[in-house]
């Protein structure tokens, strides 16, 4: 798992990880086993995020892109 995606995406707001998206598109989102309880993602940018053995428990993912 890539912790620093995992710390933006738990800690900043959408606005902003889906800034850093737009400015790194290519980079490969990998939150295998984050802790994204309860998080609130609505409208996140999350295409191609590997999101094996996340914890999404009660996560927000209105409108979010899962793709």
């Amino acid at each position: 798992m890539n912790r620093m995606q995992s710390n933006l995406l738990a800690q900043s707001n959408v606005s902003q990880w889906n800034e850093y998206r737009e400015q790194e598109p290519d980079t490969e989102i990998d939150l295998r086993g984050a802790d994204l309880r309860g998080a609130d993602l609505r409208g996140a940018d999350l295409r191609g995020a590997d999101l094996r053995g996340a914890n999404l428990f009660g996560a927000d993912l209105r409108g979010a892109d899962l793709r």
